[in-house]
Formats: C-alpha cells, structure tokens, sequence
C-alpha cells in the first residue's frame, strides 16, 4: 500500500463508502444493515464469510506465506443511541439510552427511528416559555419523549414498534479536510478495515471480525476472538479528541488525543494493558516509515481489545484509534490524513509482523 494521497477516485469511493455505513442505522444489538453493507465489501475475496450466533461478521483471508501469523483485526459495528420502550395515550415515545449519551445531547435533535427510518425528535421547551428553574436545568432521560408526529398511541405503533433502535439523523458532510458525521465511532474503524482485507499482506491470515455491541459492554469481540483463537488482535476504533479550548483559558493538558497528529496508539485504558512487544512493533514501524503517530492518554474508555485479550489462554492486543472530536454526539468530526495515515500505519505493521514478532523476549520492563 503505497505511502501516497489516494487519487480523487479512491478518495470519492472511500468518502462513499464511509457515508453509505455512517448514515446506516445500526444502534447496538440490531447491527444489521451495517452487517448487510460489510458483506457485500469482503465477501468477494473472502476464503470464509460467516455470521456468528450474536451477530459478529467474521471474514477470513488467508495469506501466502510459508508461515502466517493468525491476526484478529477488529472494528465495531454498533453505535450509540435509543430504544422505543413504551408510547403514551396522545402519541408520545418513552426510550432508553443504549450505550453512553448524556442528556444534554438528545433536547431538539432529530432521529431516524427503526428499519423504515421514521423521523421523530426529542423535543424541548422553547427557551422563551421556560420557567426560570427550568433554563438551568436539563431534564433526565425519564422525562424525554421521542415525537414522531403521532396523534394517538395507536396511531404511533403503526409506525414504529416498541424495541425499535433510533439513531441520530445525521448526514455526513465534507468540511475542508475534515468529515463530520454520526457513528464515526466505529464506523470509520469498519472502513478501514474493509480496505486493509481488500489488500491484506500475503505474511497473515487475516481475521477480519465486524463485531456487535461493543457499546453495551465489549459483547461481540469476546466470543469472536474464542471462536477465532488468533495469535494476536488488534483492535481499531475512534477515540475522543478532546482538543478544545478550555472554560477558563488555561492550557488544555488533558486532551486525549489531538487532530492531525495521526493515529493513536493505545498504552493502557479503562479495559486493557497494551501488549508492549506489539506496541513497541508498531510505533517502530511507523518511525521507520516516517508515519505520524501519537499515545493516547492513558485513562477510561475501552475497545474490543478488553474483551479479546482476555479470550481463551489470553491473546496479545493492542488498540490503535483514529482520534475524533465530539464522539457519542449527533456529529463527530475527524480529519482525512488522521483516517490516511491510520489506514498506512496499520497496514505497514501488519506487512511487516512475523512470528518472532511475538515470541521475542520482554523488554527489561516487562
């Protein structure tokens, strides 16, 4: 995969296919339009294509080589967002968070409810006819409705059903160098996965696993990764940016990640202790090959690397994210050589792994 800026048509058709699976709606536990767009991208130079009894795509394409490293590379499916729960007699929709949104993020914000994506909104009182209390206060996810326009309960339920998952109805949108959309996380992280198996080193068998509900709990990259008992797994999603200028104007020193500093590299979150041997193979890779890169902050959060690095007799993993500002929001936004050099990186490491890549010796640190 040459270091170079992918030609106007590459460029297009990858900006096609990241719209096509970010405007899909794929709120955890029903992934399945997602799944339905992934298939049709791997499924043709796949040696085997399989859907899991949890909903995991799991594809596999095996390499050339005399000896083959067996590599998991994961990205989720599933995003964040709401499930009907229960309507009320003048129409209104009572819903549940499914995975982490805040309150504050829902007051006024349009969705696409369910598979015939019926529009609705969470509505909200409008600032002038608040009382006094009321501006300063936002109200809980008990309290929030989702209107789809119905004029009874009965009236709502033909058009939607009670589980129904609703996603935030953003388009995806071209700003400058940078794209903004819903579900970056980890959609982004599907596209580019699907373009590392279209052009998969011949030195590994590639186990390329879309996995499911990786919001609600890592679910999905568990059990692929004992099906699959790879040698090593690497777990790529979005991490948030939080590059912004503070409220009081001092200097913002727990920013995560930055835009257009490159991929990040994972040391340790919330759910995994990166593997060093891996960590130490990749971030050599990309200074022998002049590529950008930084260290995610270590702290909460977590990947699939949670779940799979603890399958089975245990399974060296790393995570490497492309940051993304504004995450588990209506719109992200993250810069195109952030996406670019993920994809580089990612594929120069995994050209360039070899089994002695994991048998080597420790470090004197560990």
């Amino acid at each position: 995969m040459a270091r170079t800026r992918p030609s106007r048509t590459a460029q297009r058709s990858h900006l096609a296919l990241l719209r096509a699976l970010t405007e899909a709606v794929g709120v955890s536990g029903d992934e399945g339009e997602v799944r339905r767009l992934v298939r049709e991208q791997v499924e043709p130079l796949a040696d085997e294509v399989l859907v899991d009894a949890l909903g995991n795509l799991i594809a596999v394409r095996k390499g050339t080589a005399r000896r083959c490293v067996r590599v998991m590379l994961s990205a989720h499916m599933d995003e964040v967002g709401l499930m009907l729960t229960g309507a009320e007699a003048d129409g209104y929709l009572h819903v549940a968070t499914v995975g982490g949104i805040a309150p504050h993020q829902l007051l006024g914000k349009a969705f696409w409810v369910g598979k015939d994506r019926v529009p609705g909104v969470i509505g909200m009182t409008p600032p002038h006819l608040s009382a006094p209390g009321d501006k300063r206060r936002t109200p809980g996810f008990d309290q929030m409705r989702l209107d789809v326009g119905a004029r009874t309960r009965d009236d709502a339920l033909e058009r939607v059903r009670i589980g129904d998952r609703a996603a935030f109805a953003t388009p995806l949108a071209r700003l400058g160098d940078a794209v903004s959309a819903k579900a970056l996380d980890d959609r982004l992280g599907v596209a580019i996965l699907i373009e590392l198996f279209q052009a998969a080193p011949a030195s590994i068998d590639l186990m390329a696993t879309f996995s499911v509900q990786e919001e609600v709990g890592l679910r999905g990259a568990g059990v692929a990764a004992h099906r699959l008992d790879p040698q090593m797994a690497i777990a790529i999603d979005c991490t948030p940016a939080r590059d912004l200028p503070t409220w009081d104007g001092s200097e913002n020193t727990a920013y995560n990640t930055r835009l257009g500093l490159g991929p990040a590299l994972y040391t340790a979150d919330r759910a995994t202790v990166s593997d060093r041997r891996l960590l130490e193979h990749v971030e050599a890779v990309a200074r022998s090959a002049r590529l950008p890169y930084q260290f995610r902050q270590p702290g909460g959060g977590g990947t699939d690397a949670g779940s799979i690095h603890r399958a089975r007799k245990g399974i060296p993993a790393i995570s490497v994210s492309v940051p993304v500002r504004y995450p588990h929001s209506p719109a992200g936004l993250i810069r195109l050589d952030d996406w670019r050099n993920t994809v580089l990186l990612l594929h120069a490491a995994l050209s360039r792994l070899t089994p002695e890549s994991l048998t080597r010796k420790r470090t004197a640190h560990g």
